[in-house]
């Protein structure tokens, strides 16, 4: 792993439904929680949450009832992925910090979504897998387990509302920060 001074920290939530996606619809990004932690303090500097518009699929009740997120809010404040990943770029220097999510969902949707609407792919190619790593140094987690199980086993509380990457970000940068110290 390579060390840096600051850590761009990424959660996504994207359209999901409550069993299978309807006729014509997959899911995608309708959200990039982002903050940048400074490796050593754990400091969280630039955090929000960039709204992205679905081309292909609109938000389900499920969707938002898990994410707080509706199909009016993205059509009025979200904008295309083409500019959400230009504002990580420009705002996170995202192609050249090293980066981390909770799991390999967010690495994943990121690389298949970029090859989907034909975009050059926005982060840099060092990733660290907060769960992975978090399993690997916490005495008694015999499997990965969810964020939030997470932070209870740290003894931090989660902060904002779950399943939104704009706070999402934040919790995962607290579980971060401790595995760093703890390497």
């Amino acid at each position: 792993m390579k060390t840096t001074e600051n850590i761009v920290i990424v959660d996504l939530e994207a359209t999901c439904w409550d069993n299978r996606p309807p006729r014509g619809q997959e899911s995608e990004i309708i959200e990039i929680g982002v903050c940048i932690m400074n490796a050593r303090t754990g400091r969280i500097s630039k955090n929000e949450g960039i709204l992205v518009k679905p081309q292909y699929s609109k938000v389900s009740p499920f969707c938002t009832e898990l994410t707080t997120l509706t199909q009016n809010m993205l059509d009025n404040e979200g904008v295309l992925l083409e500019d959400a990943f230009d504002i990580l770029r420009a705002e996170y220097d995202s192609e050249d910090l090293t980066w981390a999510s909770y799991g390999n969902y967010d690495l994943n949707m990121l690389q298949n979504q970029s090859q989907r609407f034909y975009l050059d792919y926005p982060m840099s190619d060092d990733h660290i897998n907060v769960k992975t790593l978090f399993g690997e140094l916490h005495p008694g987690i015999r499997k990965s387990v969810g964020m939030n199980r997470a932070l209870g086993e740290l003894g931090f509380t989660l902060e904002g509302t779950h399943h939104r990457g704009v706070d999402d970000a934040k919790n995962i940068a607290k579980i971060l920060h401790w595995c760093l110290n703890n390497y």
